[in-house]
């Protein structure tokens, strides 16, 4: 089932966007998420690590992840803004909820849905270390249009994308399109 509706874009009022084109299907996201799960549970087999997920638009790939890593984990949330209400990063990463769980001495994986700039991993890669972790991995869904001077350490991926704003799956657009099973991109309705 697809649902289709159209937003209005709240900082320009004269714009509206709609779904297009099926980028990455449901199918072919859950084969992939279990190979992934597949690979964390034989990188971590003796551990027990503390899997963060980066509020919101990861926490739908971060329990399929889960549910399939096949070892202990813990888990824990921590929510930052980059985008506000725009199809573009702002460049300044906002934490807006912190970590519940102490991480010092511990093996850390950050989930993240998408990966573009590098900006946000980095700074919650810099973030995370400051509070001495045994170690620190991270996984994303997706990467878009890596800035190579940015670049973050990326251990775990699920697809290389084009250089399109997408939705579903967890990724949004003003809040809107979450709950789509397809990875779709967003598209300005003429």
């Amino acid at each position: 089932m697809h649902i289709i509706y159209t937003i209005d874009d709240v900082s320009n009022p004269d714009k509206s966007y709609v779904i297009g084109d099926v980028l990455i299907t449901a199918d072919q996201i859950s084969q992939r998420v279990q190979e992934l799960g597949e690979k964390i549970s034989a990188d971590y087999a003796d551990e027990c690590p503390l899997v963060i997920t980066v509020l919101r638009g990861s926490v739908i790939f971060a329990a399929d992840l889960v549910r399939n890593i096949d070892c202990p984990l813990e888990m824990d949330f921590l929510s930052v803004s980059s985008y506000g209400q725009s199809t573009k990063s702002s460049g300044a990463v906002k934490i807006l909820k912190d970590l519940d769980t102490d991480v010092a001495g511990r093996d850390v994986l950050i989930v993240e849905d998408i990966i573009d700039s590098g900006l946000t991993l980095n700074y919650l890669v810099n973030y995370i270390a400051g509070q001495k972790p045994a170690s620190i991995k991270t996984c994303s869904l997706l990467l878009r249009n890596l800035d190579p001077e940015n670049e973050p350490p990326l251990d775990y991926y699920g697809f290389k994308i084009p250089d399109e704003f997408v939705v579903g799956y967890g990724l949004d657009y003003a809040q809107m399109y979450r709950n789509l099973p397809d990875i779709s991109i967003l598209v300005e309705e003429e």
